[in-house]
């Protein structure tokens, strides 16, 4: 299934497409089944400057309306040549008859036996197939001497080598980059149509919580949680509405969520879905939505809700910081994409030599804080980032990987190959 699939299924339709369905020990990639079909892309599309356009999903093909480049041309400094006038076993000489420079082209008549010096960039004269590099030829006044083994067609950018005129330059679902506003510029777009953002709420869930800013009582703790998700809503280019910290109260959670429901195409919370703590927030959600419970094979992040909430989708995140983290990369982070009508690819993986040995039994996905080094001999190496408990932090701020321990992988020996997913670009 992808970002442009015209329906998308109810949870219950999801839960019955899956043979092996355990809410109590559901594996990784069962889960990524699960939120792939159930959530679906907004409809609405904007049109935006293309300068306003980073980071935007693009909600059409874009056709390119020329050549790109829009004649052949130079792609060194040097002479263009007609390759038929080189002799194969001797050097060349020819006549320099003029000049062609970028956005200037050479407007002279030149036949066999002549050259004509062009810049990088310059449009090839008439009939001229071939460039020669400046470094490589002698000057005697207007002759130009050239040395054997030169190819036919070297040093030439052709006309719409790059792209040609009625193709797409773009797909619809591109989450635009740098160089695609570059590519449009060099089109002459000056707008583009896009989905509209993608707009999430979230909240933190706990009597102990304070925000940052108010004094700490005994047992109580700062929520840095709602900072985390935010950064990462942030970087994911959504409009995101912080909705603070919500008691454990069933009626304060039902006015938050409904609230959130009503504005918003995502809703995300920290904690409440545990063992034990998830009893109020179950009977709540049901009242509210189709939301599923799970306790998911993997470290940390063991319990999640996943579902809708009107025309929102949920996620219910663990309450430890870097269980929220891991699972809103793990699992959030993709749907919300899906959402804003992207084409999602999976996260790369590293293939790295550790120099820690980690436990590990099969029948769970673990997520180990790490870091990636490259080696005086080229290859990457990566070590424990120290302590993995959920609740530490400052693991993952010193971390810039995480070593994927799939499902069905034991234990790793120092020198074993592991997958790494790296941080750089993505928190």
């Amino acid at each position: 299934m992808n970002a442009t699939t015209s329906r998308a299924m109810s949870l219950d339709e999801a839960i019955s497409c899956l043979s092996d369905y355990d809410p109590k020990a559901l594996p990784v990639s069962r889960v990524r089944e699960i939120i792939e079909r159930v959530v679906e892309p907004v409809e609405a599309i904007e049109r935006v400057a293309i300068r306003s356009a980073l980071g935007r999903v693009l909600a059409e093909d874009l056709i390119s309306p020329i050549d790109v480049p829009s004649h052949d041309n130079s792609a060194m400094d040097g002479y263009a040549v007609r390759s038929a006038d080189l002799a194969a076993d001797a050097p060349t000489a020819l006549r320099l008859v003029g000049t062609a420079v970028a956005g200037q082209p050479f407007e002279g008549r030149a036949g066999a036996g002549d050259t004509v010096r062009v810049m990088t960039g310059a449009v090839m004269p008439e009939g001229f197939d071939s460039v020669v590099i400046q470094e490589v030829v002698s000057l005697d006044g207007d002759r130009v001497m050239i040395p054997t083994g030169q190819e036919p067609g070297q040093n030439r950018r052709l006309r719409g080598e790059d792209l040609s005129r009625g193709k797409p330059a773009l797909r619809a679902g591109k989450r635009l980059a740098p160089a695609d506003l570059g590519l449009l510029a060099s089109l002459g777009f000056a707008e583009v149509p896009v989905r509209r953002r993608l707009r999430v709420a979230f909240f933190s869930t706990g009597d102990e919580l304070r925000s940052v800013g108010e004094a700490l009582a005994a047992g109580e703790v700062y929520d840095s949680n709602r900072y985390t998700i935010h950064a990462m809503l942030t970087r994911l280019g959504v409009d995101v509405v912080d909705m603070g910290v919500v008691r454990d109260d069933p009626e304060a959670l039902e006015h938050a969520v409904r609230v959130a429901s009503e504005s918003a195409d995502a809703i995300i919370s920290s904690g409440g879905v545990s063992v034990g703590e998830a009893d109020f927030t179950k009977q709540v959600m049901d009242k509210l939505g189709d939301i599923a419970f799970w306790t998911i094979a993997m470290r940390p992040g063991r319990p999640m809700a996943f579902g809708r909430i009107g025309r929102a989708s949920y996620f219910g995140l663990p309450g430890n910081p870097v269980a929220v983290m891991i699972t809103f990369y793990f699992f959030a982070r993709e749907a919300l994409l899906r959402q804003m009508g992207a084409q999602v690819e999976p996260l790369p993986f590293v293939r790295a030599r550790s120099l820690t040995a980690f436990r590990k039994r099969p029948g769970r996905t673990e997520y180990q804080r790490a870091r990636l080094a490259h080696e005086p001999d080229g290859t990457m190496s990566v070590r424990s980032a120290g302590s993995q408990g959920s609740g530490v932090l400052r693991s993952m701020s010193e971390a810039n990987c995480v070593v994927v321990l799939h499902h069905d992988q034991q234990a790793v020996a120092v020198g074993d190959l592991v997958d790494c997913i790296a941080f750089d670009g993505l928190i």
